[in-house]
């Protein structure tokens, strides 16, 4: 009997990848974008230790689909980032990989040209460019760690990372996220329930043994040291919010009795938001309000934003398509971005630096 008739059934075909190194050296690190890197890393770490008193904000588009307006994108708000730098610090949310319930487009690394054609290589080529270019602008940046095996090509150009709700469950991801480099934020899970995210929180900062590959694309059993610096983002579920007062004061209580650090960040999107993006400034409002009445917990927010208001579908002739508004969820425009977080820088000036951690 052949091998042909009792495995890979289903698979239609198999295409070798270019190695992470082989990438890396064909896009390598300019010292400007590392610096960028280095630092954005450090102040997480301070943030979440509370060495630096300021917020932590990820913001931008939904999901990456078109680098150039991307890259406007960025450059508008890194002026904005030194703006607000005494009371926020800003990082952009640079997301190529997006989960979905059944299917549909996997993000800008599965399929850059958005028709079906999964062009990967490709699509990580243009993934790590943008790293660099917005990494050279002095902005740092996130995104979140979904397929496994994704980091080993992007991660040296990430600055904090998040695992999704749908994933938070997952050992896998668990495992991977022990080894990354950078700062990771853990959803709750989509029934809005803190269990799963606390479950690995601990998992996390735990090492761990496992399949991936090296920086060669080799298979390899990878060792992790652990991962000290994660943290839970509260973003709704089960159709509630769980932003206000009430909810972060059980989240407090959960963390404590987990024996895991109380530092918490609040996605402004998703149920949190009824999934309405224009919401979402209510929700940094509130969060602006339990700080300035003594919120020590929250260190950080999630905002979807982008070039223009709402989303749109994806069009074959890409011409058609309006330029810099999301094709996945509904992200808030420019204006109300710059608005939202320069009222939210005045009204912390002097209250974020009295502030220390929960005890």
């Amino acid at each position: 009997m052949s091998h042909s008739t009792i495995e890979n059934l289903n698979l239609d075909s198999q295409d070798v990848l270019i190695s992470p190194a082989d990438l890396k050296n064909l896009m390598p690190i300019s010292e400007a974008a590392k610096k960028t890197i280095l630092n954005g890393r450090e102040t997480v770490n301070n943030i979440l230790s509370r060495k630096d008193n300021r917020l932590m904000m990820v913001i931008g588009p939904c999901s990456i689909h078109d680098v150039d307006a991307a890259m406007d994108y960025a450059k508008r708000l890194k002026v904005l980032a030194d703006k607000v730098s005494d009371s926020i610090f800003i990082v952009m949310r640079v997301y190529f990989e997006k989960p979905r319930t059944t299917v549909g487009w996997k993000g800008l690394i599965n399929d850059p040209h958005l028709n079906g054609s999964f062009e990967i290589e490709e699509g990580l080529k243009i993934g790590r460019k943008l790293l660099l270019d917005i990494s050279e602008l002095g902005l740092p940046t996130a995104t979140e760690a979904l397929d496994p095996i994704s980091p080993q090509y992007l991660h040296d150009l990430i600055s904090w990372s998040a695992i999704g709700a749908r994933t938070t469950e997952s050992q896998t991801h668990r495992e991977m996220a022990s080894g990354l480099s950078c700062a990771v934020g853990f959803k709750n899970g989509t029934d809005g329930s803190l269990t799963v995210a606390i479950n690995a929180l601990q998992s996390v900062s735990s090492s761990h043994h496992f399949l991936g590959i090296n920086d060669e694309g080799q298979v390899s059993v990878i060792h992790t040291k652990g991962n000290p610096h994660g943290h839970v983002v509260l973003r709704g579920g089960g159709g509630k919010p769980n932003y206000d007062s009430v909810n972060i004061a059980l989240c407090e209580q959960e963390l404590r009795d987990g024996k895991v650090a109380e530092n918490i960040m609040v996605d402004c999107s998703h149920e949190n938001s009824n999934k309405n993006h224009e919401l979402q400034p209510l929700v940094l409002e509130n969060i602006t309000n339990q700080i300035i009445d003594g919120n020590r917990s929250i260190i950080g927010l999630m905002i979807e934003s982008n070039i223009g208001a709402g989303n749109q579908k994806i069009n074959q002739d890409r011409s058609k398509m309006e330029y810099g508004i999301s094709i996945t969820d509904k992200c808030i425009d420019w204006e109300t971005t710059e608005r939202v977080l320069i009222d939210m820088d005045a009204k912390l000036k002097g209250v974020l630096a009295t502030r220390t951690a929960n005890t």
